[in-house]
Protein backbone atom coordinates (compact mmCIF):
# COMPACT_ATOMS: atom_id res chain seq x y z
CA UNK A 1 0.00 0.00 0.00
CA UNK A 2 1.23 3.54 -0.64
CA UNK A 3 2.67 5.88 2.06
CA UNK A 4 1.77 9.04 -0.03
CA UNK A 5 1.08 11.77 2.40
CA UNK A 6 -2.27 11.62 3.45
CA UNK A 7 -5.07 15.00 3.89
CA UNK A 8 -3.83 14.73 7.81
CA UNK A 9 -0.53 16.15 7.13
CA UNK A 10 -1.30 19.83 7.31
CA UNK A 11 -4.68 19.96 8.16
CA UNK A 12 -5.86 21.23 4.98
CA UNK A 13 -9.26 21.72 3.75
CA UNK A 14 -10.45 21.28 7.61
CA UNK A 15 -13.30 23.49 7.59
CA UNK A 16 -16.87 21.70 8.56
CA UNK A 17 -19.85 21.58 6.03
CA UNK A 18 -21.43 24.54 7.18
CA UNK A 19 -21.26 26.95 10.28
CA UNK A 20 -23.11 24.66 12.91
CA UNK A 21 -19.57 24.13 14.47
CA UNK A 22 -19.45 27.91 15.91
CA UNK A 23 -23.12 27.41 17.12
CA UNK A 24 -24.08 25.11 20.50
CA UNK A 25 -26.74 23.21 20.76
CA UNK A 26 -28.82 26.39 22.70
CA UNK A 27 -28.08 28.89 19.86
CA UNK A 28 -24.77 30.06 22.09
CA UNK A 29 -21.61 30.29 20.13
CA UNK A 30 -19.10 27.27 21.21
CA UNK A 31 -15.90 28.04 23.33
CA UNK A 32 -13.27 28.74 20.59
CA UNK A 33 -10.81 27.50 23.22
CA UNK A 34 -12.67 24.02 23.78
CA UNK A 35 -12.96 23.90 19.80
CA UNK A 36 -8.93 24.64 19.79
CA UNK A 37 -8.28 22.04 22.17
CA UNK A 38 -10.02 19.75 20.71
CA UNK A 39 -8.55 20.04 17.04
CA UNK A 40 -4.78 20.02 18.80
CA UNK A 41 -6.16 16.71 20.31
CA UNK A 42 -7.14 15.47 17.49
CA UNK A 43 -4.16 16.50 14.62
CA UNK A 44 -2.06 14.52 18.00
CA UNK A 45 -4.33 11.75 17.80
CA UNK A 46 -4.69 10.83 14.63
CA UNK A 47 -0.89 10.92 14.05
CA UNK A 48 -0.55 8.20 16.75
CA UNK A 49 -3.31 6.24 15.10
CA UNK A 50 -2.29 6.09 11.66
CA UNK A 51 1.23 5.20 12.92
CA UNK A 52 -0.39 2.46 15.07
CA UNK A 53 -2.25 1.18 11.71
CA UNK A 54 0.63 1.01 9.95
CA UNK A 55 2.64 -0.53 12.41
CA UNK A 56 0.41 -3.47 12.43
CA UNK A 57 1.42 -6.88 10.86
CA UNK A 58 0.70 -7.10 7.11
CA UNK A 59 -0.80 -10.98 8.44
CA UNK A 60 -2.87 -9.25 10.92
CA UNK A 61 -4.06 -6.53 8.44
CA UNK A 62 -4.81 -9.42 6.16
CA UNK A 63 -6.79 -11.67 8.37
CA UNK A 64 -8.95 -8.34 10.03
CA UNK A 65 -9.46 -7.21 5.96
CA UNK A 66 -10.88 -11.08 5.34
CA UNK A 67 -13.25 -10.66 8.01
CA UNK A 68 -14.36 -7.19 6.81
CA UNK A 69 -15.28 -8.48 3.25
CA UNK A 70 -17.25 -11.24 4.88
CA UNK A 71 -19.55 -8.77 6.80
CA UNK A 72 -19.70 -6.90 3.36
CA UNK A 73 -21.14 -9.58 1.34
CA UNK A 74 -23.64 -10.47 4.14
CA UNK A 75 -24.75 -6.77 4.52
CA UNK A 76 -24.78 -5.40 1.47
CA UNK A 77 -27.41 -7.26 -0.81
CA UNK A 78 -26.18 -7.71 -4.36
CA UNK A 79 -28.32 -6.28 -7.40
CA UNK A 80 -28.82 -3.70 -9.95
CA UNK A 81 -30.07 -0.82 -7.96
CA UNK A 82 -26.95 -0.94 -4.88
CA UNK A 83 -24.09 1.48 -5.75
CA UNK A 84 -21.64 1.25 -3.56
CA UNK A 85 -18.98 3.60 -3.50
CA UNK A 86 -15.17 1.79 -1.85
CA UNK A 87 -12.27 3.78 -1.42
CA UNK A 88 -8.29 3.37 -2.88
CA UNK A 89 -6.14 2.51 0.59
CA UNK A 90 -3.49 4.10 1.77
CA UNK A 91 -0.91 4.01 4.56
CA UNK A 92 -2.58 0.19 6.07
CA UNK A 93 -5.85 0.67 5.26
CA UNK A 94 -8.13 -2.26 5.01
CA UNK A 95 -7.38 -2.90 1.18
CA UNK A 96 -10.70 -3.86 -0.40
CA UNK A 97 -9.59 -3.77 -4.14
CA UNK A 98 -10.14 -7.40 -4.64
CA UNK A 99 -13.18 -7.29 -2.89
CA UNK A 100 -14.11 -4.51 -5.68
CA UNK A 101 -13.84 -6.55 -8.77
CA UNK A 102 -15.44 -9.90 -6.86
CA UNK A 103 -18.51 -7.51 -6.48
CA UNK A 104 -18.80 -6.56 -9.57
CA UNK A 105 -19.04 -9.83 -10.83
CA UNK A 106 -21.89 -10.38 -8.45
CA UNK A 107 -24.03 -7.60 -9.85
CA UNK A 108 -22.87 -4.69 -7.51
CA UNK A 109 -22.21 -1.41 -9.14
CA UNK A 110 -18.87 0.40 -7.11
CA UNK A 111 -17.86 3.42 -7.14
CA UNK A 112 -14.81 5.70 -5.85
CA UNK A 113 -14.53 9.06 -4.43
CA UNK A 114 -13.40 11.73 -6.45
CA UNK A 115 -11.33 14.80 -4.66
CA UNK A 116 -9.84 17.57 -6.58
CA UNK A 117 -10.35 20.10 -4.58
CA UNK A 118 -9.70 21.36 -1.38
CA UNK A 119 -12.75 22.58 0.36
CA UNK A 120 -15.12 20.66 -1.44
CA UNK A 121 -17.48 17.75 -0.96
CA UNK A 122 -16.28 14.87 -3.22
CA UNK A 123 -18.34 13.60 -6.01
CA UNK A 124 -18.30 9.85 -7.10
CA UNK A 125 -17.70 7.91 -10.58
CA UNK A 126 -18.66 4.28 -11.25
CA UNK A 127 -15.39 1.93 -11.39
CA UNK A 128 -14.64 -1.10 -13.11
CA UNK A 129 -12.07 -3.42 -13.05
CA UNK A 130 -10.60 -1.83 -16.89
CA UNK A 131 -11.67 1.31 -15.95
CA UNK A 132 -8.81 4.01 -17.28
CA UNK A 133 -7.51 5.66 -13.53
CA UNK A 134 -6.53 9.22 -12.89
CA UNK A 135 -4.61 10.65 -9.53
CA UNK A 136 -6.72 13.56 -7.65
CA UNK A 137 -5.58 15.19 -4.27
CA UNK A 138 -2.56 13.29 -2.60
CA UNK A 139 -2.25 11.56 -5.56
CA UNK A 140 -4.96 8.71 -4.84
CA UNK A 141 -6.89 6.94 -7.94
CA UNK A 142 -9.57 7.65 -9.25
CA UNK A 143 -11.69 6.77 -12.42
CA UNK A 144 -10.72 8.78 -14.84
CA UNK A 145 -14.04 9.95 -16.65
CA UNK A 146 -17.34 8.97 -16.31
CA UNK A 147 -20.82 10.22 -14.93
CA UNK A 148 -20.98 10.86 -11.43
CA UNK A 149 -23.05 8.71 -9.58
CA UNK A 150 -24.79 8.16 -6.15
CA UNK A 151 -23.92 5.87 -4.07
CA UNK A 152 -26.55 3.65 -1.63
CA UNK A 153 -23.75 2.64 0.44
CA UNK A 154 -20.64 4.95 1.76
CA UNK A 155 -17.72 2.96 2.86
CA UNK A 156 -15.03 5.21 5.06
CA UNK A 157 -11.70 4.10 6.03
CA UNK A 158 -11.05 5.02 9.66
CA UNK A 159 -8.26 6.34 11.51
CA UNK A 160 -9.89 6.12 14.66
CA UNK A 161 -13.69 5.61 15.67
CA UNK A 162 -15.65 5.49 19.31
CA UNK A 163 -18.08 3.01 20.44
CA UNK A 164 -21.09 5.48 19.50
CA UNK A 165 -20.25 5.48 15.57
CA UNK A 166 -18.00 8.67 15.04
CA UNK A 167 -15.02 8.64 12.85
CA UNK A 168 -11.94 10.16 13.34
CA UNK A 169 -10.60 10.92 9.67
CA UNK A 170 -7.89 12.45 8.20
CA UNK A 171 -8.89 16.21 9.29
CA UNK A 172 -9.51 17.05 5.23
CA UNK A 173 -13.30 16.96 6.28
CA UNK A 174 -14.18 15.83 3.14
CA UNK A 175 -16.08 12.81 4.03
CA UNK A 176 -18.52 14.94 6.73
CA UNK A 177 -18.85 17.81 4.10
CA UNK A 178 -19.53 15.15 1.38
CA UNK A 179 -22.25 13.70 3.58
CA UNK A 180 -23.82 16.75 4.55
CA UNK A 181 -24.09 17.41 0.58
CA UNK A 182 -25.56 14.68 -0.74
CA UNK A 183 -28.44 13.87 -2.26
CA UNK A 184 -30.17 10.61 -0.62
CA UNK A 185 -30.02 8.87 2.08
CA UNK A 186 -27.01 6.34 1.82
CA UNK A 187 -26.13 3.62 4.44
CA UNK A 188 -22.31 4.79 5.52
CA UNK A 189 -20.11 2.53 7.13
CA UNK A 190 -16.76 3.19 8.57
CA UNK A 191 -14.39 0.68 7.92
CA UNK A 192 -11.02 -0.43 10.14
CA UNK A 193 -9.11 -2.31 12.55
CA UNK A 194 -10.34 -3.41 16.44
CA UNK A 195 -7.00 -1.51 17.50
CA UNK A 196 -7.81 2.16 16.42
CA UNK A 197 -10.70 1.99 19.31
CA UNK A 198 -10.68 4.96 21.51
CA UNK A 199 -13.12 6.17 23.97
CA UNK A 200 -14.75 9.48 21.96
CA UNK A 201 -13.66 11.41 19.09
CA UNK A 202 -15.01 14.53 21.14
CA UNK A 203 -17.56 14.52 18.57
CA UNK A 204 -18.12 18.54 17.23
CA UNK A 205 -21.60 19.66 15.39
CA UNK A 206 -20.19 19.05 12.21
CA UNK A 207 -19.27 15.51 13.11
CA UNK A 208 -21.87 12.89 11.33
CA UNK A 209 -21.87 9.45 12.72
CA UNK A 210 -21.59 6.28 10.68
CA UNK A 211 -24.35 4.16 10.33
CA UNK A 212 -22.49 1.09 10.98
CA UNK A 213 -18.49 0.33 11.94
CA UNK A 214 -17.06 -2.66 10.57
CA UNK A 215 -13.80 -3.81 12.44
CA UNK A 216 -12.43 -6.67 11.90
CA UNK A 217 -12.60 -9.62 13.36
CA UNK A 218 -15.06 -7.85 16.14
CA UNK A 219 -19.07 -7.65 16.01
CA UNK A 220 -20.11 -4.48 13.86
CA UNK A 221 -21.08 -1.27 16.37
CA UNK A 222 -24.45 0.12 14.73
CA UNK A 223 -25.33 3.68 15.24
CA UNK A 224 -27.74 4.12 18.35
CA UNK A 225 -31.19 5.74 17.04
CA UNK A 226 -31.09 8.71 19.34
CA UNK A 227 -27.90 9.59 16.90
CA UNK A 228 -29.16 11.24 14.07
CA UNK A 229 -27.61 12.18 11.07
CA UNK A 230 -29.25 15.84 11.24
CA UNK A 231 -26.58 17.23 10.29
CA UNK A 232 -27.25 16.33 6.53
CA UNK A 233 -29.96 18.39 5.77
CA UNK A 234 -27.90 21.66 7.04
CA UNK A 235 -25.71 23.00 3.50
Amino acid sequence: MSETPGPDDEEAGGSPPCFLHEIGPDGAPVDAQQASDVARWRKAERSRLIALRCALPPEDRALHTAAIVRKLDEMIPAGSNEIVSVYWPIRGEPDLRSWMREACLRGLRVALPVAIELGRPMTFREWRPDSAMARGLWKIPHPAAGPDVVPTTVLAPLVGFDSKCYRLGYGGGFFDRTLAAMRGNPVVMGLGYPQLRIPTIFPQRHDIPMDWIVIGNESPLRRAPQSPRSNRAHR
